[in-house]
This record gives C-alpha cells, sequence and structure tokens, in this order.
C-alpha cells in the first residue's frame, strides 16, 4: 500500500469518526425526548476505505402502528371513566345525597309515617312537602344531564379545532420528508415531527397509515373515511347553544362522514371524538330516559283512580307535569317528563293547597274521593299508596335498564346502572392504560436510546479516532523523511 493510499483511508476515517460522533453524541442529547427515534450511521466500505453514506432511524413500524391503536383505545376509555364519574356526580350529587333513589326513599318514609297518623296535619305537609324535593330533584337532575350534553358539545368543539390544526401541522411535516427524500437530503427530524404528530391525532381519533411513494403517507380513521392524503380533510362540527330531552346532538364530520360514536362501557371507541359522542348520544340519553321513567312511575303511582265506579279515567294526583292531568303510556319512555314533574299545587300547603287530599283524594272532583266518609282516621288510601311504590310497572328497555320494576326499584335500580358503568369503565380503562404504556415502552425501547450504548459505541469512536490519528502521524513523518532524503 502507498503512502498516499493509507493517508487517503486515515483521513476518510477520521471523516467517518467525526460523523459517528456527531450522530451519537445527539443521540444522547436526545435521550429523554420520547418523540425522538435512534439514529444509526450506515457505514460502506469502498476502495478509498469505509465511509458513512445515510443516517437512518432505528424504527418499528409494527410496535408503532399498535400503539398508536392502544393510545386511541386508551384515551377513548380514559374519557368515558371520567365523564361517567362527573355525570354520576351532577345527577345523584355527592354519596348519592341527591340520587332520585334518596329522595324517593325519604318521600316513602314520610309517606308512611303519615300513614300511622292520619290525622296529623304536620305529617301530611311533611310527605307532600318530600314530595316536592322529589319532583325538584328530578328536575334539576334533568337540567344537568342537559347541560352536561352542552359542556360535551363545548368540548367537542375544541377537541375538531385542535384536530385540524394538528393536521394542518401533519401536512408541513409530510412535505417536508416528501420534499428531503426526494432531494436526497436528512430528513430525519421531520420523521419525529411526523410520528409525534401521529401521535397526537391517534387521541382524537383512531388512525390507519398507509405508506406511499417518497416517505409520504395517506391515514385513514377506524371508519375508513380518508382523514388524510396529500392534503387534510375538513373535520367539521357545529355545536349547539343548549340541550333539552329529546334534542339530538349534531354529528362530527370527517371529509363529510359521520363519525360513528362508541358503545359499552367497556367502549369499543378509539379516540376522544368517537368516545365523547358516545357519552352525549347514549349515555347522557338513556340516563335522562331513566329520569324520565321514574318522573312517568311517579304520576302513574301516584294518579287518581275513580272511586264511584262510573268509569272515568285515572288521572293525575299528587305528582303532575306538563301532559297532565292525562296519565302517560304505560310502557314507554315520555320524552321530558322529568323536567316538567311537579307537586299539584292542590296539595301543597306552600301555595294555599290542602296536604290532606294526599289522604282523602278529590283533586280531580267527586268522582275521585276516597274518604267518603270524610273520616279523621282514614289511612287506607295512604297504605295503598305505600304498597304501590313497591308495585312493578312497565318500563321501556329503550332506557337502558330492561325488566319490570317499581318506581322504587326502578330508582335504585338507575343508580346502580350508573355506578355500574363508571365502575366498569374505570376498570377497562386502567387495563386499556397498562397495554398502551406497555407497547409504547416496548417501543421506547426498541427505537429509543440507551445511554450506555452510546457511551460505549463513543468509546469505541475515540479510539478509533486515536488509531487514525496514529497513522496519520506516521504517514506524515514517512512523508517528511522521504523528502529529506530527496534533498
Amino acid at each position: 500500500m502507498s503512502l498516499t493510499s493509507a493517508l487517503r483511508i486515515a483521513q476518510n476515517s477520521l471523516l467517518n469518526t467525526a460523523r459517528q460522533t456527531i450522530v451519537t453524541t445527539r443521540n444522547i442529547s436526545e435521550a429523554s425526548n420520547e418523540d425522538y427515534v435512534r439514529r444509526d450511521p450506515v457505514v460502506i466500505s469502498s476502495t478509498s476505505g469505509a465511509r458513512v453514506v445515510d443516517i437512518r432511524r432505528n424504527t418499528n413500524e409494527d410496535l408503532f402502528r399498535h400503539s398508536l391503536q392502544a393510545l386511541s383505545q386508551s384515551t377513548a376509555q380514559t374519557l368515558i371513566a371520567d365523564t361517567s364519574g362527573r355525570l354520576q356526580r351532577v345527577v345523584n350529587g355527592v354519596e348519592n345525597s341527591t340520587a332520585p333513589a334518596t329522595l324517593i326513599q325519604a318521600f316513602q318514609d314520610a309517606l308512611q309515617l303519615y300513614s300511622s297518623d292520619p290525622s296529623n296535619t304536620l305529617l301530611a305537609s311533611s310527605a307532600v312537602n318530600h314530595a316536592k324535593e322529589l319532583a325538584d330533584g328530578l328536575n334539576t337532575a334533568s337540567i344537568a344531564v342537559q347541560e352536561f350534553r352542552g359542556s360535551i358539545d363545548r368540548d367537542l368543539e375544541d377537541a375538531v379545532g385542535k384536530l385540524n390544526t394538528l393536521l394542518g401541522q401533519f401536512k408541513s411535516a409530510n412535505d417536508e420528508v416528501v420534499r428531503g427524500t426526494l432531494a436526497g437530503v436528512d430528513v430525519n427530524d421531520a420523521f419525529d415531527q411526523r410520528d409525534m404528530l401521529l401521535r397526537q391525532i391517534s387521541e382524537y381519533v383512531s388512525v390507519s397509515v398507509v405508506k406511499r411513494d417518497s416517505n409520504d403517507m395517506a391515514l385513514y380513521t377506524g371508519q375508513g373515511v380518508t382523514l388524510f392524503e396529500t392534503v387534510p380533510r375538513a373535520v367539521t362540527f357545529d355545536p349547539l347553544t343548549s340541550y333539552a330531552p329529546g334534542i339530538s346532538g349534531n354529528a362530527i364530520r370527517v371529509d363529510g362522514v359521520p363519525v360513528i360514536g362508541g358503545s359499552g362501557a367497556n367502549t369499543d371507541a378509539s379516540g376522544k371524538l368517537a368516545a365523547m359522542i358516545q357519552m352525549r348520544d347514549t349515555v347522557s340519553v338513556q340516563t335522562q330516559s331513566q329520569l324520565d321513567e321514574i318522573a312517568r312511575g311517579l304520576v302513574t303511582t301516584f294518579a287518581e283512580a275513580d272511586a264511584v265506579g262510573g268509569g272515568n279515567p285515572d288521572l293525575a294526583g299528587l305528582f303532575t307535569y306538563a301532559g297532565g292531568p292525562a296519565i302517560p303510556p304505560a310502557g314507554t319512555i315520555s320524552t321530558g317528563i322529568a323536567l316538567t314533574l311537579r307537586v299539584n299545587g292542590l296539595f301543597n300547603p306552600n301555595v294555599g293547597g290542602n296536604p290532606q287530599l294526599l289522604r282523602d283524594g278529590g283533586a280531580n272532583g267527586a268522582a275521585y274521593v276516597s274518604n267518603t266518609t270524610g273520616g279523621t282516621g282514614y289511612s287506607q288510601r295512604l297504605i295503598d299508596y305505600v304498597e304501590k311504590m313497591s308495585d312493578p310497572l312497565a318500563t321501556d328497555i329503550n332506557a337502558g335498564i330492561a325488566g319490570s320494576y317499581s318506581v322504587s326499584g326502578y330508582a335504585e335500580t338507575s343508580l346502580g346502572w350508573l355506578e355500574s358503568l363508571r365502575a366498569s369503565a374505570t376498570s377497562s380503562a386502567e387495563s386499556k392504560k397498562a397495554l398502551h404504556e406497555r407497547l409504547t415502552g416496548d417501543h421506547f425501547a426498541s427505537t429509543g436510546v440507551s445511554i450506555d450504548e452510546e457511551m460505549s459505541i463513543l468509546i469505541g469512536l475515540e479510539q478509533s479516532y486515536e488509531a487514525s490519528a496514529r497513522i496519520v502521524r506516521v504517514v506524515d513523518e514517512m512523508l517528511e523523511a522521504l523528502l529529506m532524503s530527496v534533498r
């Protein structure tokens, strides 16, 4: 080997060592950055010695894809768990203090006490006042559910805005990758930026990635709708200013296609958008329907019946509503009845009513009077009411609860339904979060930086640098000696 060849090889080695050192130093500086993928210099051999020809990212596409899917599922499940807990609090209060079941039990106790001393006007007033607290509680809970749906709409509007911003940023990163790939320049930082944006987008909607020529990417939702292809597709949503029972929320549309909400406590939704739609259009609606079923049951249970056999229809008694005095149809949700439920003013002593109508009957006329003798000790009607509160009523399965329940039993089941939903959603959220963290950890271990490994590489590069520098010095000395001999 000539001295010139040896010098050229040594110089190439120094250059390679310098480039590899830059890469390794960058790896070490980014060790704590979860959005950074480890770089590896690609070295090939040639007639003039080894040389670095490329800097590649140490990627793991399969793990990355699975971690994105796990992130979407975990985000959706966590949202279901958190918002169902919030819904439970706004409907049932702290420690169920304002739950319909709690208020029904208090009213039932007051009614039972009144039935034991039917001549006591204070007990009569107490029973009616507890009935009013129950009606007011159902009103308040209904308002809270509708306000809850409105708050979800505001969250959806914010989420859609952020998703559109992320898609715009993704376009910029993707364009940089494509341009750099075509120009043959280093685009590894743009790759990292694009992957980071993919993770953020996956929090809002499930993403399927299709790679194309020049490292271009196209994105599709879990429903197969185009989310990004060369340019972002529009994600649109128009929130409602307010909600009322029976009003449906507007759809979120991706490229004109509605996003479908998830279902179940262990939701099949992926991403925040589908989870929020599930809470707004399924869980909240069913919660409202259960409140309506409780209110319908109260109107039916405390209806006044014809006491003289004249064939008159049952009419609303203690509890009435916007559609009263007619009794709502059995076994069918009367949408919004819980919002308009109230105690009949004829019973309410606070507005000049007679609370003993609860004992005697007759709010709808003489044909509905049960205590025909006017006896102050008459208690049969009160006893009948207490028993009827435990009698089964036909309910609508569309409210989310199947079976036949008494009004008090249905309220207890509704309380358990929402608590069961929250508990199951929370448990599933923990499982899905654990899966996401495991996949993310595996991905980071596979593609991230190990300080120990990089320091070992750095020591090897230092030794390589010293060896190459020694060769340069030796060749320099030999050339100098050669020149001296020529002189």
